[in-house]
């Protein structure tokens, strides 16, 4: 079959070390004849997704042994378990010793089932696999090929039908465009959408590009892929006049990209697309979304009309924008902001249920979340509630727990004017901060919470930032490093070693901890201790197995006051490592452009809560 045509990356950079050794072993399934055992060898556990795509994913097997030959474990001590696999009678789990090498992972079972869903079980051994809450969503089932953008690590039915009498067989069916509308023998209320290979058509609308963020996303980012000297690599396509040599150039009606891609993209800084093809419009729109949701900066001169209607408007226009330089903060900030573009955007597990909501307008598409605060401190409260209500996420409700102080007036005021659902709670001052914080966690009815702290700066995109990287990490608990400090007695900003980016991890700022409702009671809660309540937290989400994840700094800033720190080792102890330093606070720290700073451009307007009082009658959460 003649290819419609196919893409390359130009002057990637050299793979590493574990991105070599994968290449050699590439992804391989053997069926032994006669019998249904299959043995799948892979590089890494990315290429155990790229196999989630293919049609030999939808074979039946009884038996499987699958071969990671480079894996890192994602934190120390990790002890992944299988999924749930129905028609289990046997599992084996080996792991190398030292956190790092060849893992394998042996299932055996009673009845056949697709081998895609003894990857999915077999994955939930080897990385983090945590879905997003949500009280209530639709279920998904897919006819004929796997479209790209299925999440690799849900429950997505595939093939036939099964009926039910007792309950409908599907909430959405995607099927192949021209089989003519939903099946005669499925109920007439489910909802039946045309699908390719990247997108789908819901209705009359305009076809909407999806891609799976547990497959493609910012994992594995470093500053370093910002610095002057990181070549800058180019988009090139082409039409199909010949089938390419693989690995030199892929398809455009293939996954996109692939792990190959995915590993050299993650050590590139700009990626220049010099033109943009008007054929295949979906499939170029989907290819662009995935490099975004990498984290490599895009630029792109021109998009042809039919390619920019399939983009987001908030990325379309940062595509539009000229390419800040190398070596700057600026060239991050674009980066974190083009990412979040393309994840809230297009991530099929936030855009699915959002075109969802047409058909099931009860059903939301973002998680709630609670914002935790709480304070003894009255007199950052007015600057500290500032920041929670400049937050862009739209379901999200604040509470505000008083240890052992009164609500400052002005802050009341504030409060009831925002449009935003709230909670006043009150602990007495002998209480301790980790009760203080239990009795804030019982009152919240987020299905999401996340800690904020009275004395630092949060961006106003700074909940969508972990809520995103709750979405493509599958990681119990997800914060930020406190890679930025600012110190007020010097009035300078500090970026000082903090960890890694965009990986897993067995810390985070306590301020930053986002984790849902349900896994923070799963674990205990909060421990009633005076001190220390995020280091509690944490080891109790390490020992129940959980995993853990930071992603970007920026948007997070730690303050070192004169006074009020329980910890003070001194302004000097931040000084000595610290590697980079800026007058005042930098507003490409908080993710912003100079420009918006200057122009005091004011952040989105969360979507309105109806209702006057702050709990009775307030809707919050769908």
């Amino acid at each position: 079959m003649e290819l419609l045509g196919y893409w390359r990356l130009m002057n990637v950079p050299r793979p590493g070390r574990a991105e070599r050794l994968g290449r050699l072993v590439g992804l391989r399934v053997l069926r032994i004849p006669g019998t249904r055992r299959t043995l799948v060898v892979a590089g890494s556990t990315d290429r155990l997704r790229d196999l989630m795509l293919l049609p030999a994913s939808l074979a039946a097997t009884t038996r499987v042994t699958v071969v990671v030959a480079y894996w890192r474990a994602p934190r120390r001590g990790w002890s992944g378990r299988v999924g749930p696999l129905e028609h289990l009678c046997r599992q084996r789990v080996a792991l190398p010793g030292r956190g790092r090498g060849i893992a394998t992972v042996g299932v055996r079972l009673s009845r056949a089932v697709q081998l895609r869903e003894v990857l999915r079980a077999g994955l939930a051994a080897l990385v983090p696999d945590r879905p997003l809450p949500s009280p209530a969503r639709p279920s998904v089932t897919s006819r004929g090929r796997p479209p790209a953008y299925l999440p690799s690590g849900g429950s997505v039915l595939l093939g036939e039908l099964v009926g039910s009498p007792e309950i409908r067989a599907h909430d959405i069916l995607l099927q192949p465009p021209g089989t003519g509308g939903v099946a005669p023998d499925t109920p007439p209320y489910a909802v039946g959408w045309d699908s390719s290979r990247h997108g789908l058509r819901a209705s009359d609308a305009a076809p909407a590009v999806l891609v799976d963020a547990l497959r493609v996303n910012p994992r594995g980012r470093r500053p370093d892929c910002y610095g002057p000297d990181t070549p800058r690599v180019r988009l090139d396509f082409a039409p199909a006049v010949r089938r390419p040599r693989p690995g030199r150039a892929y398809p455009l009606d293939g996954p996109g990209l692939t792990a190959p891609v995915l590993a050299a993209l993650r050590r590139t800084g700009v990626v220049d697309c010099p033109r943009v093809p008007d054929a295949e419009p979906v499939a170029v729109a989907a290819l662009l979304v995935q490099i975004a949701m990498t984290g490599a900066v895009l630029s792109v001169p021109a998009l042809p009309e039919r390619v920019a209607a399939l983009v987001a408007p908030e990325l379309r226009t940062l595509l539009a924008d000229p390419v800040p330089e190398r070596g700057t903060l600026a060239l991050e900030a674009r980066s974190v902001r083009q990412r979040r573009a393309a994840l809230r955007g297009h991530a099929t597990g936030l855009a699915l249920p959002r075109l969802a909501s047409a058909v099931f307008p009860r059903l939301g598409p973002v998680p709630s979340v609670s914002a935790l605060l709480t304070t003894r401190r009255p007199e950052r409260l007015p600057e500290a509630v500032r920041m929670l209500l400049a937050q862009t996420y739209p379901e999200m409700e604040i509470v505000l727990c008083l240890h052992g102080v009164e609500l400052p007036e002005a802050v009341r005021v504030a409060l009831a004017g925002s449009g935003r659902p709230y909670e006043i709670v009150r602990v007495s001052g002998t209480a301790s901060f980790g009760e203080a914080l239990g009795a804030a966690t019982e009152r919240a009815r987020g299905s999401l919470v996340s800690k904020f702290d009275d004395d630092d700066s949060y961006a106003a995109e700074h909940l969508w930032d972990l809520v995103l990287a709750r979405h493509y990490s599958g990681a119990t608990l997800v914060g930020k490093g406190s890679e930025f400090v600012y110190l007020q007695a010097r009035d300078v900003t500090l970026r000082r070693p903090s960890g890694s980016a965009e990986s897993d991890c067995t810390v985070v700022a306590g301020g930053t901890i986002l984790i849902a409702r349900g896994d923070l009671e799963a674990v205990g809660g909060w421990r009633p201790v005076p001190r220390s309540v995020d280091f509690g937290l944490l080891d109790r989400v390490r020992r129940d197995g959980g995993g853990l994840y930071r992603t970007h700094p920026l948007g997070y800033v730690y303050h070192r006051r004169a006074t009020g720190h329980t910890w003070d080792p001194g302004e000097d102890y931040f000084l000595a490592d610290a590697h980079a330093r800026w007058p005042g606070l930098p507003p490409e720290v908080l993710a912003e452009t100079a420009a918006e700073a200057r122009s005091g451009i004011d952040p989105p307007v969360p979507r309105p809560v109806p209702g006057g009082r702050p709990r009775a009658g307030r809707r919050f959460g769908g």
